[in-house]
């Protein structure tokens, strides 16, 4: 991990109206993330985990104060521009895989690849180069249909890595896997943290997740509570 600050959020504040009056569902964060942190928010359903990982990956945008993704601000971006960051600097990771079923594994993940204008050649490599790094290449022609719940998630991380992100967001990425495949996964990823230098930002109450990350914000009721630094970290 280098100095280089690629998430700054300053004051930012989030409301969303609710009936006759407002729902704050962040309340002044100031956060900065480094290039290559393996981070995560933390804290109970309704803490604003997911609604901060919406905003950094230029989803949302701050009812107040200021987001900065790679140099950016979310704020101030066209419709266009925000898709342009997302397609070209932060990949993303839902518990939900969001395969597409009439396409091979394959097709799901050269779908971003096609959408950066890659040349069928530039697409073939990246794609079966993403696959192995998590150990399902023999699988590039197979139905998401076909998948076991730990495999469709593997998919689902090759197809967000497969761009070589600078930021890669991952919300409940374990909720759905068993014990056995949500450490396997959480593997994949903290090798792929070192090997590429990707920052890897999760929102997450589960405590397997919480055993791998060197950094954990503590929120509570949209605030900040606590920001900790973890010096024992499991190796991969």
């Amino acid at each position: 991990m280098n100095s280089e600050i690629i998430i700054s959020l300053e004051h930012v504040t989030k409301r969303y109206k609710v009936g006759d009056g407002d729902f704050t569902a962040l309340s002044d964060i100031n956060l900065q993330f480094k290039k290559g942190e393996f981070a995560g928010l933390v804290g109970p359903s309704g803490s604003g985990k997911t609604t901060l990982l919406n905003i950094i990956g230029s989803l949302d945008s701050p009812t107040e104060g200021k987001a900065i993704v790679m140099g950016k601000n979310i704020s101030a971006l066209s419709h266009k521009e925000s898709a342009m960051l997302r397609n070209y600097h932060i990949g993303f990771i839902f518990q939900v895989y969001n395969l597409m079923p009439v396409y091979t594994v394959f097709e799901n993940v050269e779908f971003s690849l096609i959408l950066q204008n890659k040349s069928a050649a530039e697409r073939k490599k990246a794609v079966m180069e993403s696959l192995d790094w998590v150990g399902i290449a023999d699988m590039a022609n197979k139905k998401p249909s076909k998948l076991s719940g730990g495999e469709g998630q593997r998919v689902a991380i090759a197809r967000a890595m497969v761009k070589r992100p600078d930021i890669l967001l991952a919300d409940e990425p374990t909720a759905n896997l068993d014990a056995k495949n949500a450490h396997a996964i959480l593997q994949t990823m903290k090798a792929l943290n070192k090997e590429l230098n990707t920052t890897f930002l999760f929102s997450t109450h589960d405590e397997k997740v919480m055993g791998y990350l060197d950094r954990m914000i503590h929120l509570e009721d949209g605030k900040i509570r606590e920001d900790e630094i973890i010096p024992h970290k499991l190796s991969v």
